[in-house]
Formats: C-alpha cells, structure tokens, sequence
C-alpha cells in the first residue's frame, strides 16, 4: 500500500470513530445515563417568555416513547407570555396526565406567572417556593400608538383595508370604540378560559378563583394559603418527590434533553440556524394583535 493510500485509509477510519463518537455521545446526552437503563425521572424547562410550543412538544413526547422514564417534572422559571403556546403547552401535559400513569409534577422556582402558571396547572401537583412569584391570572393585549409622533414629523400612513376593523390594533390611528369593544370580547372570552382552568384543576370554586383573578402577583406561600399550589419545596424536593412516587427512592437519576444550543455538530450539518431560532424568537413572533398571559412588570 503506497504512502498516499495508507493516510487516506487512516483518515477515513478516523472521520469514521469521530462520527461515531458524535453519535454516541449525542445518543447519551438524550437518554441520560446508562443508555435508558433502569427508572429515570424527566425534567423538562419552561424558561423566560413563552412564545413557541414546538421544541417542549417535542421534548415531551420523545420521553413519553422512552419506557426508562418514570415520572416527569416541569421546572418552571416563566413569567408567562403568548396564549396559544401556554395553552398548547398545558394541554400536551394534561393529555400526558389522562393517558399515561407516570407522575408529573410542577415545579415552580423564581417566577411562575400568569402564563407560566396555566403551564403549572396541568401537573398533578405544584410545588414552589415560599418566595417564588406567581398567580397573576389574567389576560393583556397591548398595542403601542405612534399617531401622536407621526403627526409631529409630517409622516402620514394611507391604509387600504377590506374592512372596518381589518387594521385593528394599528399603532397608526386611535383605537375605535368599536375595535374596543371587539377587542374587549376576546380579551373577556380567553379570561374565562383562563379561570375555568384554574377552577377545574385546582378543584376551587370559580367564584373562589375570580377573587384572586384579577392579575395579582402572589408568592409562593400566598399560592398555597388560596390554594393555587400543593407544597413548599425546591426543584430537588420535587424531584425527589417524583422519585418516590415512581419507586425510583429519594435520589432518583434524572434526564434532561439535550442543550438547545448550536454545536459544532448544528455548524458541520446546517442546522445551527435552527437552533438560533430557537434561542432567539424572529419579530414575526411579535407582531400584529397577541394575546398574552403576562403580568405587567
């Protein structure tokens, strides 16, 4: 084998055992440790403003396929934040609480608010801590009005619409009071929705719930005395928690999906664009009319 021939073969074989070390490792880092060995408990974040559901969809239903899970915890660090992604979020864990027996369990640390609380809701239980903030049970939508500083640098914006209220929510023209009045409706609508959620899963009467549903703050000890969370605890009493539960003991091994940033490996197969998106919502994940389960601080 000539000189040139064998350095080749050498360089295949290497580029061979990297790729396979990559998979390998990358194989770990989903499963956790001990390839699925054995009874794990899965946490899985919900962490910052909540604007998309795909990847925790995605996370949980690849640990609902691994039999090695057995039970589940959300930690939870959110102040909330667009509605359709919060609800999509808890439904996805209330189906996982009907069709699975695994336990799952809600751990909120230091802000769980308002959309992250509807996220909370769907655990069979909540645990918090005496200082975390939630509750914050309401809905906002907010639309900012430029009118004002057009008008002070002669900008003007000729709008063609199909119909009256096609432009609603325009930072461009005063609000009518009947784009109000609409708006108030669905605001009104999304609240109850809110509010029959909190009552069916806490077990509270719904008059109980609209006297705290006001978009108050609470801490975590005010939560529990309105019955709005189960325990005081940390994440690791939580996850002990599970652990028992499951007949995993007190110190249960715990996965947890793999780190969304971009690798090496993202950058060598195209795909750390994605995972920037992840990272980083694009604008038109902001624009136009959005309901959000946000509180106002």
């Amino acid at each position: 084998m000539s000189r040139r021939s064998l350095l080749l073969a050498v360089f295949a074989a290497l580029l061979v055992l990297s790729t396979v070390t990559g998979l390998v490792l990358a194989v770990m880092s989903v499963r956790g440790d001990g390839f699925g060995l054995g009874g794990r408990v899965a946490v899985l974040e919900v962490e910052g403003v909540i604007f998309d559901d795909a990847e925790l969809l995605e996370q949980l239903d690849d640990f609902r396929r691994d039999p090695s899970v057995r039970a589940f915890v959300i930690e939870i660090n959110s102040p909330g934040g667009v509605v359709a992604p919060s609800q999509s979020i808890y439904r996805a864990i209330r189906e996982l609480r009907e069709e699975d027996d695994r336990p799952v369990l809600a751990s909120i640390g230091g802000v769980g608010a308002s959309g992250g609380y509807y996220v909370a809701l769907a655990a069979d239980s909540i645990w918090v801590l005496p200082g975390s903030i939630t509750g914050s049970i309401g809905v906002v939508m907010e639309f900012p009005n430029v009118r004002e500083l057009l008008d002070n640098v002669g900008v003007d914006v000729e709008v063609v619409k199909s119909g009256e209220h096609k432009d609603i929510g325009s930072p461009f023209r005063e609000m009518t009071e009947g784009d109000r009045a609409l708006l108030d409706a669905v605001v009104q609508d999304v609240y109850d929705q809110f509010v029959d959620v909190v009552a069916l899963e806490r077990g509270l009467p719904r008059e109980q719930v609209l006297a705290v549903a006001d978009g108050r703050l609470l801490s975590g000890r005010q939560a529990i005395r309105q019955g709005l969370a189960d325990r005081e605890g940390s994440l690791t009493d939580a996850i002990r928690a599970a652990g028992r539960l499951a007949d995993l003991g007190e110190d249960p091994h715990v996965v947890r999906p793999p780190d969304p940033r971009p690798t090496i490996w993202d950058v060598i197969f195209g795909r750390a664009e994605a995972g920037l998106r992840r990272l980083w919502p694009t604008s038109e994940a902001l624009r136009g009319p959005v309901l959000k389960f946000v509180p106002a601080y």
